[in-house]
Formats: structure tokens, C-alpha cells, sequence
């Protein structure tokens, strides 16, 4: 299995060779010469492999094994050093490698190496997807809440679904988007057709037109066989497109192709190939401002925003989250399991008090911890992880209590954003962009 691979060694000679020879094994090579520029290298390309020296000026290898760790779409990382020593084969293993050679080694050996990660990184990747598939089939049929505002969403929800037409879901993280998408589905005339999601910021630019549209044999170096994408595995169903915002701007205009005629062509093909699906899209990100900043087409836009339903936050419908709570108190009391009567009135008053930056997947995340923790039969106030409560004094503005909240959060997962992204109920994409609004993205 060919594989794409990105060589990170300040010695040049290392580089040429290894960027040479691995090149005759039918390999697609890249290099970097330290671990800044290797860091820039990884976040426009997809990178299979990533053959790292640990002993570099300025960054190290140890240190970029630290800023992958957690990303779960990260290269498959061999460490190749002529400075070996059991610590630093240690610390690379705890930090995410997956082997280790030191030099000089045989091509030979370094070869089978490559083989293996990339089949065990396509292995991977593959569970990934599938781990997504089985959360989207284990959440509940129904929407929960009792809200005016929710009732109202449920009106729209039932009114058009029986439609054909494109849907944008718009909502901050954490309100339910996908689950609206899926209600969609379920209650529309293709519902015994398959649902198929795709979050936009989870690929690279290269990988996510490969997964949408699919790609011919040979089409790249390690495209050794021909892939159908979502669009044709969607097969007359709905595809849900999470994130529309990230989408790069260079597969925008493919999309509105697509929605403009239902006709798409695989990577690296020249037939045109059709398919009749229902899209379905979803965003947190304000899409008008987006086409004035030139990062979002705004005709793509108005191709998508045939109808908009948009999902408040869980702060703007405080009356849901008790029959959520109890909905996630049922849940998580089978899964761990255990035996817990109910929530106190102290907790749901404090669970009220709270406003949710998060929304409803950090309520899930509160409460699946409560359930974990709780030392008796009834879950209370000190068995709820929330750090802000309305009655409490609060920097001005929400902003000012989302910043502080995330800064409270990061503290308690010791920096670990993935661990943090965990806790808030956001993804790390979403955590990553609220860090830099807030210039805490260092």
C-alpha cells in the first residue's frame, strides 16, 4: 500500500536519501527540515506517515509528537533517531508513536514499517467513521423538550421534512443539529434510505473532495483502488453535511455543481456520474459574514438556505433541561450501569442556573460524569462539574462567561484540549476556533 509521507530531519543528506529511495518504492514524499515548518506542511496536507528525527533545532521531535497527540486523523509517526536512548524511546511511545528505529537501519526493515502504520492508520480511520455511524444510530428517535421554543422546532421540523428540499441547520455547538438532520430524515419519504453524515472540518482539503465524491484507481499515489464516495454511497437517501462552513472554498464550487445539476465526477475521472440525494447542512458560524470575509461563496449559500431552521441554545429554553437530564440520567444509569433514583431539586435548580455554553452535549457530558461519580442513590449539587451559576457575578456579556468557563475547563483537563473539547461537549475544531477568538490559541 503506497502511502504519503512527510520526512522531518534538519540533516539534508537524510532527507535527499530517504525522500529518494522511498520515492523508488512508489511512495509520494515530502520533507521538512524542522519541526515549525513541519507543523505548517501538516496542517494544509493529509499526510499518511510522518518520519520524525526526535534531535532538532528548535522544536523537537518529542514536542511535535505532543502538538499530535489527540488528533485522531493525525499521520501514523515513525521515529527514526541516531541518538537512541530508552527514555526518549519511551517518551515517543507514550506521546503516540507507533515504532522506532535507530540508525542506520535497512530500508528493507524501514519499508515493511511504513506498510504496516499506513494499514494500521487506514484501520483507524475506518473505526473512526464507523464509532461516528454508531453514536448518529444511538441517539434517540424523538427530539426532548417541552419548551415553546422547542415545540416550535419540532412544527417546523414536521412540516418539512416530507420535502425534497436543501435544509440549513444553523445553531451554536452542542444544540443538536445532527439530531434535527436525522429527524429530518426519519421523518421524510426517503427515510428507508440510507442517512449519511460528514463532518467538514474532520479531513484535510485533499482527503474531504475524496470522501464526498469519491476517487478513481490511480488518481493519487495511494489511490490503488477505485472509492465510492458519500455522495454515491448516499443511493437516492439523505447526506448530511456538519461544519458547511469549513468546507474549503475550492470544493464549494463542486458542491453547487452538484446541487445545481446532481451531477459530480470522482477525483482523478473524467465521466460525469449522477446521483439523486437529499443535503441536508449544518454550521455554527455566521455564513453572511463569512462570504464578506471571502471564505464562503455566497452563492453556494443561497443554494443551501432554501429553507433554515435554526436550533436555540439551551439557554434560551431552560424548561428542557429537566426531561433532557432525565433522558440522560436513563441513559448512562444502564450504560455504566448504575442505580440511581433520580436528580435532586438542589441539582436541577443548579443544573438551571447554569447557562450551557456547551448546550445540550455539555449537559450530557455533566450528567454521564454525575452518574459515574455519585456516591448515593440520588444525584446532587457537588455531583455536578459546572463551574458557573447565573446567581453568581459574572463578567459582562456571554462571551465574558464562555471565556472564562473554557479557561476554567482547560485548567481541569491540565491543558489537554482534547480532553477539554471532551468536557465542554464541543468538538476540537470548535475548541480550537473559540481559543483563538479569545487570543488563547498559543
Amino acid at each position: 500500500m503506497n502511502a504519503n509521507i512527510l520526512i522531518v530531519d534538519d540533516e539534508e543528506p537524510v532527507r535527499r536519501l530517504l525522500s529518494r529511495e522511498l520515492s523508488r518504492k512508489g511512495y509520494h514524499t515530502d520533507t521538512a527540515a524542522d519541526g515549525r515548518s513541519a507543523l505548517e506542511k501538516l496542517k494544509g496536507i493529509s499526510y499518511d506517515i510522518l518520519l520524525l528525527d526526535i534531535v532538532m533545532p528548535g522544536m523537537d521531535g518529542i514536542s511535535i509528537l505532543k502538538k499530535l497527540k489527540g488528533d485522531p486523523y493525525s499521520p501514523a509517526v515513525i521515529i527514526l533517531t541516531g541518538q537512541a536512548t530508552v527514555d526518549t524511546a519511551v517518551q515517543a511511545m507514550k506521546n503516540g508513536a507507533c515504532d522506532y528505529l535507530t540508525k542506520p537501519y535497512k530500508l528493507e526493515e524501514l519499508n515493511i514499517i511504513i506498510e504496516r502504520a499506513s494499514e494500521q492508520r487506514k484501520l483507524k480511520i475506518e473505526n473512526l467513521l464507523l464509532q461516528q455511524e454508531l453514536f448518529r444510530r444511538e441517539t434517540p428517535d424523538e427530539l426532548i423538550g417541552i419548551s415553546a421554543k422547542h415545540k416550535a422546532l419540532l412544527g417546523m421540523i414536521e412540516r418539512i421534512a416530507p420535502t425534497d428540499s436543501t435544509v440549513l441547520i444553523t445553531g451554536e455547538s452542542g444544540t443538536g443539529k445532527e439530531l434535527v438532520a436525522s429527524y429530518l430524515w426519519r421523518k421524510s419519504r426517503r427515510k428507508d434510505r440510507p442517512f449519511v453524515a460528514l463532518n467538514c472540518a474532520s479531513f484535510s482539503e485533499n482527503l474531504i473532495e475524496s470522501e464526498l465524491f469519491g476517487h478513481e484507481k490511480g488518481a493519487f499515489t495511494s489511490a490503488h483502488k477505485i472509492k465510492h464516495g458519500l455522495v454515491e454511497g448516499a443511493g437516492q437517501g439523505t447526506l448530511f453535511l456538519d461544519e458547511i462552513g469549513e468546507l474549503p472554498l475550492s470544493l464549494q464550487a463542486k458542491l453547487l455543481r452538484f446541487l445545481d445539476s446532481g451531477e459530480f465526477r470522482r477525483v482523478g475521472g473524467n465521466k460525469p456520474m449522477r446521483a439523486d440525494v437529499r443535503l441536508l447542512a449544518a454550521t455554527n458560524k455566521d455564513l453572511e459574514e463569512a462570504i464578506r470575509q471571502g471564505q464562503f461563496r455566497d452563492d453556494l449559500y443561497y443554494r443551501l438556505n432554501v429553507i433554515k431552521i435554526h436550533v436555540p441554545p439551551l439557554r434560551e429554553r431552560k424548561e428542557d433541561i429537566k426531561p433532557l437530564s432525565g433522558y440522560f440520567l436513563g441513559k448512562y444509569t444502564v450504560k455504566v450501569p448504575r442505580e440511581i433514583k433520580g436528580i435532586s431539586q438542589g441539582a436541577l435548580d443548579a443544573l438551571s442556573a447554569y447557562d450551557w455554553p456547551g448546550n445540550i452535549r455539555e449537559l450530557e457530558n455533566v450528567i454521564e460524569r454525575a452518574v459515574i461519580l455519585c456516591d448515593s442513590d440520588e444525584i446532587t449539587g457537588k455531583d455536578l462539574a459546572i463551574t458557573q451559576r447565573q446567581d453568581t457575578a459574572l463578567p459582562a456579556g456571554l462571551e465574558g462567561v464562555e471565556k472564562e468557563h473554557i479557561l476554567k475547563v482547560l485548567e481541569e483537563s491540565g491543558g489537554n484540549r482534547t480532553r477539554a473539547s471532551r468536557m465542554l461537549g464541543i468538538d476540537r475544531k470548535t475548541l480550537y476556533l473559540k481559543l483563538r477568538k479569545y487570543g488563547l490559541a498559543g
